[in-house]
């Protein structure tokens, strides 16, 4: 029975200060769209009380659903970053500690994770994340750099994908010239094969504009991935988006302004990630990492081509992989109430930690 659980997500602004063992401090949120939100957002829980004495989180936990099932099951949906922002993959459920607080507790009690049957569960029924690779297909680059341009993007798809193909891991490719239109060069798919054959079937003379929409390709394929979050959030599941936008000069279209394109990264849902790649001399890197504001790369050249988009697929893929479903059977009954939650996370050295809230209505033995 989900509780306070569905996105739009809220996003912890400011906690009250408050006395360990109060299960009913308030706690004020703000809603994710605000783009003032950091890396240090921890979704929809909270500062752990100072009665557990941890150090100063190095390691940012951010819940983003949370939801239990009987006889004793609580789930804890969450993505773990460093205070950079940078993603933190490769957690097991021996990297997590469980704390428990009840209403005759003064402070939190240790569960142990054996006991508790504690894991990393499949996320594939609650969570989607799906990645927009947006290409620059100008003359400029149909003319000079098309089959490193393939090469690359490739390399890409086969570094990002995984090879068991998954509805919850997909991927579309846009491509954009002069003209008005994100074109679609292959739809939303799990395929490897498909997304290779479509990069194959670009040829030199795809385009008929000649010139460079950037910006309308930023504004157009943000709106793409706000229509999925929107989607995911009807489905009551959670999505996810990466946009990689490749280009290999500014935007010379003019249609649309740099200070719209900007606006619609900052406006973007918290779950929508930027990275642009840049070829050649004619880019503008400060618009470039402005727009790829989760991150940016750049190739001087096609023959470092290669090697940017395989830089950037290893932080989309680390970013996808840095989501997990925690789930532990609770030794809370029925009868307990509403119970604070604390969950650590130590991992090369670096630790965090979260706190939040569970209801055990219901609860009896035999949870596995």
């Amino acid at each position: 029975m989900k509780f306070n659980l569905k996105l739009p997500l809220y996003i912890l602004a400011l906690v009250a200060l408050f006395s360990c063992g109060n299960a009913e401090d308030d706690v004020f949120f703000k809603d994710s769209s605000d783009s003032s939100s950091t890396s240090t957002d921890l979704g929809e829980g909270e500062t752990v009380d100072d009665c557990l004495g941890l150090d100063e989180s190095e390691l940012i936990l951010s819940i983003q659903d949370q939801y239990t099932t009987l006889p004793g099951k609580v789930s804890i949906f969450f993505r773990v970053s460093d205070t950079d922002g940078d993603p933190v993959s490769g957690l097991t459920a021996d990297d997590f500690t469980i704390y428990e607080q009840g209403q005759n507790d003064d402070c939190f009690n240790t569960i142990s994770a054996s006991e508790s049957y504690a894991r990393i569960s499949s996320n594939s029924q609650i969570f989607k994340n799906n990645t927009y690779l947006v290409l620059d297909l100008s003359n400029s680059v149909l003319s000079s750099s098309l089959d490193e341009l393939k090469t690359g993007s490739i390399s890409f798809i086969n570094n990002v994908m995984p090879t068991t193909e998954s509805e919850s891991t997909q991927m579309a490719i846009y491509w954009f010239d002069g003209e008005d239109e994100l074109h679609l060069l292959n739809e939303l798919t799990s395929s490897i094969d498909d997304l290779t054959t479509a990069i194959n079937s670009i040829t030199d003379d795809i385009s008929s504009d000649p010139s460079t929409d950037l910006y309308g390709a930023v504004i157009k394929s943000t709106d793409i991935a706000e229509d999925f979050i929107d989607e995911t959030e009807d489905d009551e599941i959670i999505g996810a988006a990466s946009i990689v936008i490749f280009t290999d000069g500014t935007d010379q279209a003019s249609r649309y302004t740099e200070e719209a394109a900007l606006e619609a990264v900052a406006d973007a849902d918290l779950n929508i990630s930027y990275f642009t790649i840049g070829l050649g001399s004619e880019i503008d890197t400060e618009v470039l990492e402005s727009i790829g504001k989760t991150s940016s790369v750049f190739a001087s050249n096609t023959a470092e081509l290669e090697d940017t988009f395989n830089e950037i697929s290893l932080i989309v893929s680390e970013k996808a992989s840095s989501y997990y479903l925690f789930e532990y059977c609770s030794p809370k009954r029925d009868g307990s109430g509403d119970n604070n939650l604390a969950i650590q996370v130590t991992y090369n050295s670096k630790q965090g930690a979260v706190q939040t809230k569970f209801n055990a209505d219901g609860f009896t033995g035999g949870c596995e």
